[in-house]
């Protein structure tokens, strides 16, 4: 399908030369003088090259057409990441540069979004919030109130984040799996 350049948004994915690109970066420049431009950085699918072009804003661009299914995360091995669709059952690998730094917050039997083109999978979106275990940080100090400093912490998947000062090793917190953040003490 074909769309004008300035249309195009981080996330979606063009098909340019017969290959698949899905867009790291949109942005429309408009100078004061001469034509506006949409500058898009990109990344290969096939092979993760990144690339960046630059059209006029009336430029037409074909967008390919991605479908958004859930899947359940199953396990990682040397191959990549294995999904299955919960309604087919038919399982799907997915390479580990398409997972990216998202791999430390998948679960087992987590349920994601996987953006498909026909059978290719070519972005992946986690769950907002996940629980994990604290399995290091520093110990309480006696007499130290609920002040706004945070604390580093490591949590069950390895990955390091600043936790409040009430929070214990043992303790299960919900984190923001788009920048590792403590949210809030977990409820279970």
């Amino acid at each position: 399908m074909k769309v004008i350049a300035s249309s195009i948004r981080k996330g979606n994915v063009i098909e340019q030369d017969g290959k698949l690109y899905v867009v790291v970066t949109a942005e429309n420049i408009h100078p004061g003088k001469g034509t506006p431009v949409s500058q898009i950085e990109m990344r290969r699918i096939s092979d993760g090259v990144k690339i960046s072009e630059r059209y006029k804003t009336t430029d037409q661009v074909e967008k390919a057409t991605i479908e958004e299914r859930n899947f359940t995360f199953l396990y990682e091995d040397a191959d990549g990441f294995h999904f299955m669709n919960p309604e087919s059952y038919d399982q799907v690998q997915v390479p580990k540069d398409v997972v990216g730094n998202q791999a430390a917050y998948l679960q087992e039997n987590m349920t994601v979004k996987l953006s498909m083109h026909d059978v290719v999978p070519v972005s992946i979106t986690l769950p907002q919030r996940v629980t994990l275990e604290v399995v290091e940080t520093e110990p309480v100090t006696k007499g130290q109130t609920a002040s706004s400093s945070y604390k580093p912490a490591v949590l069950s998947n390895g990955v390091r984040t600043g936790v409040p000062a009430h929070i214990t090793v043992g303790t299960r917190i919900v984190v923001m799996t788009e920048d590792g953040s403590y949210c809030e003490r977990a409820k279970d």
